[in-house]
């Protein structure tokens, strides 16, 4: 109770704690600060270092990453390069070979043309020769019998029939040739 006394008699400053809570305070803020620096920091250190690790880590691991993308970037580029070139050729190529064949499919028409040509002046001069020979056996036959009329005596002599024949169609083509 003496205490008690004591301190209802003395005014305490607010402010200023007693001397012996001042000491327990410090002892006590002692133990537990050696208790945080022996036990708790060393082990705050080692988690701390270890996530410095980690992250410095996933820092190079994306440095990596990020080298290893441009490189194939730069691969998808090269490759995208080349295929374009290889498009661009081929599309040269193909422009190319349709020339050449327009060409050839041309020439073949042209020389189907020529043969269908040549086989037509073939068969009319083979039809003009045919004509002709029978339009000499008709004029012929019609020239024998007037000159067997004019004449007064019969051509049916065939050897003399063709001699006269051959001899008329002589002059009227002598006669056709100097016309022209």
């Amino acid at each position: 109770m003496n205490a008690l006394r004591l301190a209802a008699e003395e005014p305490q400053n607010p402010l200023l704690p007693h001397l012996d809570e001042l000491v327990i305070g410090l002892i006590a803020f002692v133990i537990v600060f050696g208790f945080l620096a022996k036990k708790l920091l060393p082990n705050i250190n080692n988690v701390l270092e270890e996530r410095r690790e980690a992250i410095e880590g996933g820092i190079e691991k994306a440095d990596a990453a990020k080298i290893e993308a441009e490189s194939v970037l730069e691969q998808y580029k090269a490759q995208l390069a080349e295929a374009r070139h290889e498009a661009a050729r081929m599309r040269q190529e193909a422009l190319e070979q349709g020339t050449a064949l327009k060409e050839e499919l041309r020439a073949e028409g042209q020389r189907q043309r020529d043969e269908i040509v040549a086989a037509g002046h073939t068969q009319i001069e083979a039809d003009r020769k045919q004509a002709a020979h029978s339009l000499r056996q008709d004029v012929g036959k019609l020239a024998t019998d007037l000159a067997g009329k004019l004449v007064g005596e019969s051509l049916e002599d065939h050897a003399r029939q063709s001699r006269t024949i051959d001899r008329f169609l002589g002059e009227l083509e002598e006669k056709a040739e100097a016309a022209r």
